[in-house]
C-alpha cells in the first residue's frame, strides 16, 4: 500500500473514528479527518506527526460546505484514495417518539452525510481506483429499536451496493462494516448510568464480549487494503456473532445450553 494514500475519515473526533485515525495513521496514511467540531480535530491531530492528519470540519450533509473544507487539502496532497464513512448518530428510540424532525436528521448523518461524503471523493477515488468503507450497523441489517437511524444505515447498504456495481468498471470498490454494540464513551456514559447494561446485553452475543474502536478500524483497514482487492458490495457484520441467529430463542427452543 502506498505510504502517500490519502485517506479521509468522517466522524474522526467520536469513538470508533479516534481508532480509525489512529489505524490508518500507523498503516502509512495521511489521513484526512473530517468532523464538525473543529477543536476536537486539531486536538486530536496535535497528537500526530505534523503533516500526518489533515483536519476539515463542516457540517458533512451541506455537500457544498463539505467540498469547500476539503479543497485545499486535495490541491496540496492530491486526490483521495479511500474514504472511511464513519460519521453518524441517533436520536430517535422508537416510531412513536420520532418526530419529523428527528427523522430528518437521523437520515441526514447516516445517509446523506454517506452520499455527500462519497460525491466529495468520487474524482479522486476514480482517479486512484480507491475504495470506500461505510460504517454502517446491525440495525441496518434488523429492526433494533432507532428506526430512523436503522432505515438510513439500510439505504447505506443499499448505496454501497449501487456503488459497487457502477463504479467498479473504474477500480472503485464500496464496502460496509456492521457493528453491533461498540465500547465507545457514548456507551460507556450509558453504562455510568445503568451499571448493569452491558452484563443485560451480554446474552444476545455469542462471543460475549463486545467490540472496541479497534476491533472496527482492524476491518476497516483490511476492507480498504490490496488484501481485499475482490471483495466490493460486501456487507462484514464486526457484532461478536449477534447477526448469526438468535442466541436466547434458540436456547428456549432446544432446551439446550447455548
Amino acid at each position: 500500500m502506498s505510504q502517500s494514500r490519502l485517506t479521509l475519515i468522517t466522524g474522526a473526533a467520536g469513538g470508533i473514528g479516534r481508532g480509525l485515525l489512529a489505524r490508518f495513521a500507523a498503516g502509512g496514511d495521511r489521513v484526512l479527518a473530517h468532523d464538525r467540531d473543529a477543536a476536537a480535530l486539531a486536538a486530536l491531530a496535535a497528537g500526530f506527526e505534523p503533516g500526518q492528519v489533515l483536519t476539515a470540519a463542516s457540517e458533512l450533509s451541506d455537500l457544498d460546505a463539505l467540498r469547500a473544507a476539503l479543497a485545499p487539502h486535495l490541491q496540496a496532497h492530491g486526490p483521495i484514495g479511500a474514504v472511511i464513512a464513519n460519521a453518524g448518530s441517533a436520536e430517535s428510540l422508537s416510531l412513536a417518539g420520532t418526530t419529523p424532525g428527528a427523522w430528518q436528521r437521523d437520515i441526514d448523518v447516516n445517509l446523506n452525510a454517506g452520499y455527500c461524503t462519497v460525491e466529495a471523493a468520487i474524482d479522486g477515488l476514480k482517479r486512484t481506483r480507491g475504495n470506500i468503507v461505510f460504517i454502517g450497523s446491525v440495525n441496518g441489517l434488523a429492526a433494533l429499536g432507532h428506526p430512523a437511524y436503522s432505515a438510513a444505515k439500510a439505504g447505506l447498504i443499499s448505496y454501497a451496493k449501487s456503488i459497487a456495481i457502477e463504479y467498479g468498471r473504474l477500480g472503485v470498490r464500496a464496502n460496509v462494516i456492521c457493528p453491533g454494540t461498540v465500547k465507545t464513551q457514548a456507551w460507556q456514559a450509558r453504562a455510568d448510568k445503568h451499571p448493569q447494561v452491558f452484563e443485560d446485553l451480554k446474552k444476545w452475543y455469542p462471543l460475549g464480549d463486545f467490540a472496541t474502536p479497534e476491533d472496527i478500524a482492524e476491518a476497516a483497514w483490511f476492507l480498504a487494503s490490496p488484501q481485499a482487492r475482490m471483495i466490493s458490495g460486501a456487507v462484514l457484520p464486526v457484532d461478536g456473532g449477534l447477526m448469526a441467529g438468535n442466541r436466547v430463542m434458540a436456547a428456549e427452543l432446544t432446551l439446550e445450553p447455548y
